[in-house]
């Protein structure tokens, strides 16, 4: 865990502040007709743009895997996280879309930067009201998750708390072999934070200076997913639609903000 200093919490917010807007501005191209190399190449634009560098391009878990090579995940219906953007995928009406995306900043030579985090999964065209309430239910789980990001709370109370609403929605997957995670020195920081109760988590208590994303995976199926056939995509195992929404959140001393809130969005919990 790392705490962040007050230095590293400004420009997390600033960074947070800009990623948002980015966000908000793919969001509005996703329209039937336009592929999603399209949208990646003005994500990868408008961070450049800003200062800052596309955090998952080039990205590695290891030093022997290949590195990541777009700057959005751009997820497609069944596909929950991790698709490559591709020339040749074309959004149609009735799809829905994710756009994962991160940025390290400022981004200067030899100089490291910050990182934030954040997604939404946008409706393409009308689309049935099954997937509009799986698209509210999975939004409001990232709200409630925000809810109880609060310091002296549990990261297992954010699981707890994501868990618990999802399951007063219906029946759901709740995806558990992904999680959120700490952010901000490093794309991806321990605490891992689940989407669902983990008592083991009830000891590792929110700190201030802590910074963390946020990111409930839903499924109108079973919570299983696998690796797709391009080695990147993880999809869920029984090819239901799913969705995905993801905030960088500052644990403050006695409140929390939402770094990477869009300007529609509120930015205290």
């Amino acid at each position: 865990m790392h705490i962040k200093s007050k230095e590293a919490i400004r420009q997390i917010e600033k960074s947070g502040l800009i990623l948002g807007r980015i966000l908000s501005n793919l969001a509005k191209m996703c329209q039937a007709g336009i592929t999603t190399w399209e949208i990646d190449r003005e994500a990868e634009k408008m961070i450049l743009k800003a200062g800052g560098r596309p955090a998952f391009k080039g990205y590695r878990n290891s030093p022997s895997d290949s590195p990541f090579p777009t700057t959005i995940c751009a997820s497609v219906n069944h596909e929950l996280v991790h698709a490559c953007a591709r020339k040749d995928v074309r959004l149609k009406t009735g799809d829905i879309f994710s756009i994962d995306i991160g940025m390290e900043y400022p981004y200067k030579k030899n100089c490291r930067g910050f990182f934030t985090d954040t997604a939404i999964t946008v409706p393409i065209g009308p689309v049935s009201e099954e997937v509009k309430k799986l698209l509210r239910v999975t939004r409001g789980a990232l709200e409630e998750g925000i809810k109880a990001s609060r310091p002296g709370n549990s990261v297992a109370d954010i699981g707890r708390a994501i868990e618990n609403y999802v399951k007063s929605q219906g029946k759901y997957g709740i995806v558990r072999d992904l999680v959120g995670h700490g952010v901000g020195y490093e794309v991806h920081e321990e605490p891992r934070i689940p989407n669902y109760y983990d008592r083991k988590l009830s000891g590792w208590k929110l700190e201030p200076g802590m910074v963390i994303a946020i990111e409930p995976m839903i499924s109108l199926g079973s919570w299983a997913i696998k690796t797709g056939p391009d080695g990147w995509a993880i999809e869920m195992a029984d090819k239901s639609l799913c969705a995905h929404f993801e905030h960088t959140i500052i644990i403050g001393k006695k409140t929390s903000l939402v770094a990477t809130y869009r300007p529609n969005e509120s930015k205290e919990t």
